[in-house]
């Protein structure tokens, strides 16, 4: 017989797309209704200063999977990817017997749609047009749309926000659906191989909601839109800082705003109650949620209006900033706020971490455990960000965004401008952090892409 371990613990992953890190009840917001993870919160630990590896989709998540940074990992913009079959946080569960299960939104282009996921039951899970065996070039080339077909720009998501059931939203539904099937056929079915139960189960609900299109159901929408603070503000004079995502410049009017607003925060109270659902799949099944290890986090925020641009893409805190809970009541003490700058990438060492799994090498990936058990003695309060030619290094309340001499770099103090309008880099009281700064970013530079 062979040698019987204590269990490693089941993790329950929940993922959003471009909730920015203020919009939820327990960072103070008054407004949005967002019980189950004001509970998260108040039974697990909140990581107040998370930053998202890239403010974008691709590699943002790209660099949560693997846990190297953009530099590493070769995935930099939106339209590239990692290597496939490129070691993975999934993978790596994979190999030491996790069932590990996706369902909903991992948003990769590669020919390796699974990505060490042994199932994916709903989702994005397809193949792209330059993966397909065979394709005829030409054929493809007589569909190619105009120029300017495709993604609507920022002015038109704004114009067409409010009530309406959305393309995105119908994902989430199957999604949600998809995750429900799983645990009941987990946990309940007469047809399930019973001895299977006994293997550890890492469970990843990834939803795009609240990404655009701002749409939300009549009743959150009119719930909201007469409560909603809004931001009416101009653009800054930065060249590069003042860019909205995609599109033309927005012109958005008061009631352009609100709109928009009220329904960015229906949908967040909506995924609020998806999530809910499925932890209260999982207590309904038997399962003790206070023996789970539960991750809510989003890939990157959303500008919402905020210095007069939409979306992500910069490295203003509302794009870069993100919502990290870790909730395991059996691991470590919840009810706790930690306040050293982690990044999303670190997310891999962690759950290896806490679950007993060694980490592989060749990673940017630090564990979060120590500051989860309450050590921050040894703690490397730096975190980067990168975006194609663009790159961010913020430690402790410093933030240098750097866009290699093609446009001025800035340098915010957040202690003293929490809002992000005073460019600070000439003044010559933060020389030396700025040469500090630089110095971290040189050594970022330097990175080989190597993946494990």
């Amino acid at each position: 017989m062979p040698e019987k371990h204590p269990k490693r613990p089941n993790i329950l992953f929940l993922m959003s797309d471009e909730h920015r890190y203020d919009v939820a009840g327990y960072t103070g917001n008054e407004v949005v209704r967002t019980p189950f993870l004001d509970w998260l919160a108040d039974t697990g630990v909140v990581f107040d200063n998370a930053y998202c590896a890239a403010p974008q989709c691709i590699p943002g998540r790209q660099a949560l999977m693997t846990g190297c940074l953009p530099a590493r990992s070769g995935c930099t913009r939106w339209a590239e990817d990692i290597e496939p079959f490129s070691m993975t946080f999934a993978k790596r569960f994979a190999q030491y017997a996790y069932h590990t299960v996706c369902c909903g939104k991992l948003h990769h282009m590669s020919p390796d749609q699974m990505q060490g996921w042994t199932q994916r039951p709903s989702g994005d899970c397809k193949v792209y047009d330059p993966h397909i065996d065979g394709r005829v070039v030409e054929e493809f080339a007589r569909y190619t749309p105009e120029a300017g077909i495709g993604k609507w720009d920022n002015q038109t998501e704004i114009e067409r926000a409010g009530v309406g059931d959305s393309w995105l939203l119908r994902f989430d539904r199957r999604a949600c659906l998809a995750a429900h099937d799983y645990v009941i056929d987990h946990f309940c079915s007469p047809d399930h191989d019973k001895t299977q139960h006994h293997r550890p189960l890492l469970l990843k609900l990834s939803l795009l909601a609240p990404h655009y299109p701002y749409q939300i159901d009549e009743a959150r929408f009119n719930y909201y839109i007469n409560r909603v603070p809004i931001y009416e503000e101009a653009r800054c004079d930065h060249p590069r800082l003042s860019r909205t995502q995609y599109g033309a410049d927005v012109q958005a009017t008061t009631r352009d705003i609100r709109r928009t607003t009220a329904a960015y925060y229906g949908m967040i109270e909506n995924i609020d109650t998806q999530y809910s659902q499925i932890a209260d799949q999982l207590a309904q099944v038997g399962e003790d949620l206070d023996d789970w290890i539960i991750v809510y986090t989003s890939d990157h925020g959303e500008m919402l209006g905020q210095h007069g641009i939409w979306e992500k893409t910069q490295f203003y805190e509302a794009s870069v900033r993100v919502p990290l809970i870790i909730r395991w009541p059996k691991g470590f003490a919840g009810g706790r706020r930690i306040n050293e700058n982690v990044s999303l990438c670190d997310l891999f060492a962690t759950l290896c971490d806490l679950s007993g799994i060694p980490m592989p090498e060749n990673t940017d990936s630090r564990s979060l455990a120590p500051l989860l058990r309450g050590d921050a003695l040894t703690w490397d309060n730096v975190v980067i960000s990168q975006l194609g030619d663009d790159y961010m290094v913020k430690k402790d309340h410093l933030k240098l965004i750097d866009f290699s001499d093609r446009f001025p770099a800035v340098l915010f103090d957040l202690k003293q401008d929490p809002h992000e309008n005073h460019n600070v880099i000439d003044d010559p009281a933060y020389a030396t952090a700025l040469g500090e700064l630089k110095e971290r970013l040189h050594d970022y530079r330097s990175l080989s892409h190597t993946t494990p």
